[in-house]
């Protein structure tokens, strides 16, 4: 497996499909951080996270080994692409299925816990991490998600445009108009600690 930490995305896709699983598990291995922590901050929950993540890996399979996959660009921004249709996939099914009101008209997902937050979870939810998604929330989608796809995913901005199907001169602005408005909420305070 060592020879096969030096090969180039590429290589390791045509080897898999040759057959060798060992070298999707250097591919996953390369990858599973940045597209993991992408599809967290778009979901916000890591349960729902952590099952997105295996559907876009189903994908990913799926399309590699049907031999669907085109080397168009890179591998990272492709995986990025299917784990962002499938976050927006889910919030559309979300958005159709009724919601389960109390009595006193609450949602019942917001009322009945179902289980204790493990050390995991609990680690997430540190105080300046809390902070910066209760300020990247208050940001314009587009804001929010070329933030996310730069910082998080360690993306370049032409990764972006492809990403998000826009000119990278968009990227850019979106990503400034962002970070100026992370640096008013900062100084004015609007996010309580």
């Amino acid at each position: 497996m060592k020879t096969l930490d030096h090969a180039s995305d590429i290589d390791l896709i045509r080897s898999f499909q040759d057959g060798d699983a060992d070298s999707f598990e250097v591919l996953v291995n390369r990858y599973k951080d940045k597209i993991f922590s992408s599809i967290l901050f778009f979901v916000k929950d890591s349960y729902l996270a952590e099952d997105l993540f295996q559907d876009v890996f189903i994908k990913i399979i799926d399309t590699l080994k049907n031999k669907r996959y085109t080397e168009e660009g890179k591998f990272l921004p492709w995986a990025l692409r299917i784990a962002h249709n499938l976050c927006v996939d889910y919030f559309r099914k979300v958005k159709r299925a009724p919601a389960i009101k109390t009595s006193d008209n609450q949602d019942i997902f917001e009322v009945i816990q179902i289980a204790d937050e493990g050390p995991e979870a609990k680690l997430m939810r540190a105080q300046s991490h809390d902070r910066v998604r209760r300020m990247l929330d208050l940001l314009p989608e587009e804001q929010r998600e070329i933030i996310v796809l730069r910082h998080y995913a360690n993306l370049s901005f032409k990764e972006i445009a492809q990403i998000t199907n826009c000119s990278i001169n968009t990227a850019l602005g979106r990503m400034r108009y962002g970070l100026i408005n992370l640096r008013k909420m900062m100084t004015e305070k609007q996010i309580v600690l």
